[in-house]
């Protein structure tokens, strides 16, 4: 420790360069010192410079919010997401990653949806947010506790000049349960900072020990927190969710791995991951108390007046927010930016995975924006040309818009349909019954109604539901996880590095030639067992019958990546070669190829064995790998560069191709495609490969790529033309080159035939092709599928012109309806009556236009309530006001319904309600009562004014 002590003292006599740019600061009146020109910009830009320039670490700039090869998380929520193959020991040590020590960026992370979902939360106060950008810095195996601790304390206190008695720190107090003891070693550091000792406070598992999930790097954090007010000790509010003390720094010290078993192993290497949030920060500087008061938001609620009818924004929650008019300025405000970096990112609106949540976020931003903000249809698009987010996503502004304006107009449509299943399910319970979990769930999950949606609706009808249903529901699909194979875990990892076991040598999984006949010829490869793993260890010999994961010094086995499944096949040990070990799988961990196996003999290191691929499982994968390259190819001369890969999938059965296109592409467009492959096929082109380092092969002209990180060197493969002639002549070419590790053919005539067997629109934006190759698409054919489609196409028409006719039809006949009701009434100043019709919501669109047109009747009380009566006793209500009136129309339904034994809600404007009338009589008697009611309610206004 006292060491530790003596190399803070001497780090903090190192003297810093101002990197405030000459910014000048200022008081506010609470007398927090902030920098006139602390803009968000600027605020970030000097994080980046003092960690990159007074403290050498590596600028990374933000990875996409789609996660790379992460099938843990449905979107980047944290800085350190891009980083996780390091923290884990699994990085490609061909890749740059691999070589980093510092690192330093600014993320773009959304929670929304699993472990981490603030999307419910969004609105209700004034700091969460579904997008934010994660400031953070990194250390891999270089500094520690010591530096990161005074590295932040000099940035917060010297350079964004925050007074220190504002700041408070807490640090990890230990945990029995674990046999951990507290972090006394942090708190000593933060002491010869010069923090006040209670202003370093003690917490914790929950709030001061950071696991990256159920096993995996883990360690204690401290935070810093600011308070808002100032001028008093705070330290009981820290951890509280008070919004006057907020967290804004995390610093986690990784120096654990929680094991399957839940016990904690030290690392092997320790590392430093720290987040602060760019948004807290910059309402700190910026002297403000809520996220949305600054320069991030500002512009966008601004926008967001502009376009809707809803008063200026005044930043009230809770109750004081009449309306919940700023909460909807806030999600709006904040949904607009999280669907423009998703969409920019290539993650549109869909049904499934972020998708999914994605379309979610749209619905509830197009719920607040027309009936909370009373913005008209469009006006959630058009923020996206508001000049802050423009500069950010001007190239591709267009397709955003056009994406949200598509799926707004169909959750409009949706949001209809939900209100009719909502009525009739309500109209079939009793009244003290809770409204079902399922229906709320098929709700939410096919018609993707925000949950806070369903529950105000219902709250409107006076119905409960039963939540305790719904959230079994949802728990049964959010923690629905697919099977995982054997895997090294970072432990075992980092034994195999400190035992000296190199990396797996792959590159015999390129070695195989075409023969003369047009056969591949796969040559067998010797190998060296150099580990054997099972149930998370590493062991020397596993027994007959046992499953394991074996670790070799060289393969020709293709371990599954780059959108191509796995190899498949076997091998003989020596001395025992009349024994066949079967090879399920092929994984990539941290360099190591790990081969899946049941062992059907005793197997140790040290054997020395032969391997063979399943030569005609691989053979097919080339097949469809090659294909794929050339599908890509083909749409992009068909639909222009625009065109983009969404991802991949190749298997020895067919081919999957996802890629940016507006719509369905046509039957004529699909036997083009189809045209421009077969013609390469015909030609059979020579499939050139060659590895160049990463720098020189992004230089090459029509380079098509997809958002992964490469290896350096990288495998380059080119159909038509030699990889070094693309390397020296720049001039575009029309070839299909592609970064690429997978396996392919040697010549494109070995495909033989290709055949599309289906397309489809995934999700606005995103289309998906897929085909076979080979006998298969021989055997399949074109033409049924073609036919299939075309009778599609015609018959979508068809019932588009039918449903206009029907809808027209319905549309005259409720106007004629709405016409003769009006004619009976015309001298009324109440108007009550019943109405026959099979479509409630046309009549009662066209009944609030045409009652408008009769100004002498301002001081009617009700233009229109409906009772429908029905076979089976069941009536329907609803209820339309004109103007200020003088009973609301939800009071009016519900003492209406109340004699019906039914129920309803509404607004004071408008309201629907269900009952039940045991005959006609007691029909025309309640439509009585229902004019007596309104009139007495008028008499009353009058004799009260």
């Amino acid at each position: 420790m006292a060491a530790h002590i003596r190399a803070l003292s001497l780090w903090r006599r190192v003297t810093f360069t101002k990197l405030s740019g000459g910014v000048r600061s200022c008081s506010t009146p609470s007398g927090t010192q902030v920098h006139e020109h602390f803009t968000s910009k600027t605020v970030r830009r000097m994080f980046i410079d003092f960690f990159k320039e007074k403290h050498q670490h590596r600028a990374v700039p933000s990875s996409p919010v789609r996660p790379r090869g992460d099938p843990s998380l449905l979107f980047v929520n944290a800085g350190m997401n891009q980083f996780k193959p390091i923290l884990l020991g699994c990085a490609d040590p061909r890749s740059e990653m691999a070589s980093y020590r510092r690192a330093v960026n600014s993320q773009k992370c959304v929670r929304a949806g699993g472990k981490h979902n603030d999307l419910e939360d969004v609105g209700r106060d004034v700091y969460h947010h579904t997008f934010f950008e994660m400031l953070g810095n990194w250390s891999f195996g270089d500094y520690f506790k010591v530096e990161a601790c005074a590295m932040a304390w000099h940035l917060l206190t010297e350079v964004y000049r925050i007074p220190a008695e504002r700041l408070y720190v807490s640090y990890f107090s230990g945990d029995a349960a674990n046999g951990l003891p507290a972090d006394e070693e942090t708190r000593q550091i933060w002491l010869s900072l010069g923090v006040s000792p209670d202003h370093v406070l003690p917490f914790g598992m929950m709030d001061n020990f950071w696991e990256m999930g159920e096993t995996g790097p883990c360690g204690p954090c401290t935070e810093i927190h600011y308070d808002h007010v100032g001028s008093r000790h705070a330290g009981a509010l820290i951890n509280t969710g008070s919004p006057a003390v907020v967290e804004i720094w995390n610093l986690v010290f990784m120096q654990y791995s929680r094991e399957a078993d839940g016990g904690l192993r030290p690392l092997p290497m320790c590392s430093v991951d720290t987040g602060m949030g760019l948004e807290r920060l910059v309402t700190v500087l910026q002297g403000k108390r809520s996220n949305y008061d600054t320069d991030l938001f500002t512009p966008l609620l601004s926008a967001i007046h502009q376009c809707s009818k809803a008063p200026t924004y005044r930043g009230r929650t809770g109750e004081e927010d009449d309306g919940r008019v700023d909460m909807g300025y806030r999600v709006v405000a904040d949904h607009i930016r999280t669907l423009c970096v998703c969409i920019a990112d290539g993650v549109h609106p869909g049904m499934t995975g972020a998708e999914l949540v994605l379309r979610r976020i749209l619905r509830r931003a197009v719920r607040f924006s027309t009936e909370v903000l009373q913005a008209p249809e469009g006006a959630l698009a058009s923020l996206v040309t508001c000049s802050f987010l423009l500069l950010l996503f001007f190239s591709l502004s267009l397709q955003i818009v056009e994406i949200i304006n598509i799926n707004e107009t169909q959750f409009l449509a949706s949001l209809r349909q939900g209100r009719r299943v909502i009525d009739r399910t309500l109209s079939k319970m009793d009244r003290d019954d809770e409204f079902p979990a399922p229906v709320a769930w098929a709700l939410h999950h096919n018609l993707g109604f925000p949950l806070d949606l369903i529950y105000l609706m219902l709250e409107e009808r006076s119905a409960t539901l039963d939540r305790l249903g719904l959230e079994r529901l949802a728990a049964r699909y959010f923690h629905a996880a697919p099977k995982r194979g054997l895997h090294l875990d970072l432990q075992c990892l980092a034994e195999l590095q400190s035992r000296g076991v190199p990396h797996t040598d792959d590159s015999f999984k390129y070695s195989y030639s075409l023969q003369q006949d047009g056969t591949y010829m796969f040559p067998g490869c010797s190998a060296t067992v150099m580990a054997l793993y099972c149930n998370q260890s590493l062991l020397s010999e596993v027994g007959r019958g046992q499953r394991c994961g074996m670790v070799l010094d060289r393969t020709c086995f293709y371990a599954e990546q780059g959108g191509q499944t796995h190899d498949q096949g076997y091998f003989t040990k020596d001395g025992l070669q009349d024994v066949l070990f079967p090879v399920e799988c092929a994984r990539l961990a941290g360099g190591y190829v790990v081969h899946e196996l049941t062992a059907t003999e005793t197997l140790r290191t040290g054997d020395q064995i032969q391997l063979h691929v399943d030569e005609t499982r691989r053979v097919a994968c080339m097949e469809k790998h090659t294909a794929a390259h050339m599908l890509n190819f083909a749409l992009r001369e068909l639909l222009g560069s625009g065109v983009a890969q969404r991802g991949s999938h190749v298997t020895a059965d067919r081919l999957r191709f996802d890629f940016s296109s507006k719509s369905s592409l046509s039957v004529s467009q699909l036997q083009e495609v189809e045209r421009l492959i077969q013609r390469i096929i015909k030609e059979n082109h020579v499939v050139h490969t060659q590895e160049v380092p990463l720098a020189r092969a992004n230089e090459i002209a029509g380079l098509r790529t997809v958002d992964e990180v490469y290896p350096d060197p990288v495998r380059v493969v080119s159909v038509g033309l030699p990889v070094s002639e693309l390397l020296h002549d720049h001039t575009p070419r029309r070839v299909s080159v592609e970064l690429c590790c997978g396996t392919h053919l040697l010549r494109t005539g070995g495909i033989r035939h290709l055949v599309i067997t289906s397309e489809r629109q995934m999700v606005k934006g995103i289309s998906r092709i897929v085909a076979v190759t080979g006998d298969d698409a021989k055997q399949v054919g074109s033409g049924r599928f073609y036919c299939l489609r075309e009778l599609q196409t015609g018959l979508k028409a068809l019932q588009r012109r039918t449903n206009t006719t029907i809808r027209k039809l319905e549309i005259r006949e409720a106007a004629a309806k709405a016409h003769e009701l009006l004619k009976r009434h015309l001298n009324k100043t109440v108007l009550v009556d019943t109405l026959e019709t099979d479509s409630k919501s046309v009549t009662l669109f066209f009944f609030s236009p045409l009652s408008s047109e009769e100004p002498e009747r301002k001081l009617s009380v009700s233009r229109l309530p409906f009772l429908s009566y029905v076979s089976l006793h069941m009536c329907s209500h609803s209820c339309l006001l004109q103007g200020q009136t003088a009973v609301s129309a939800s009071e009016w339904a519900l003492a209406v319904c109340g004699r019906l034994r039914g129920s309803a809600g509404g607004s004071a404007t408008v309201a629907k309600g269900v009952g039940t009338a045991t005959d006609v009589a007691h029909l025309q008697e309640t439509l009585r009562w229902a004019e007596e009611f309104a009139h007495s309610k008028r008499q009353h206004a009058l004799h009260t004014q």
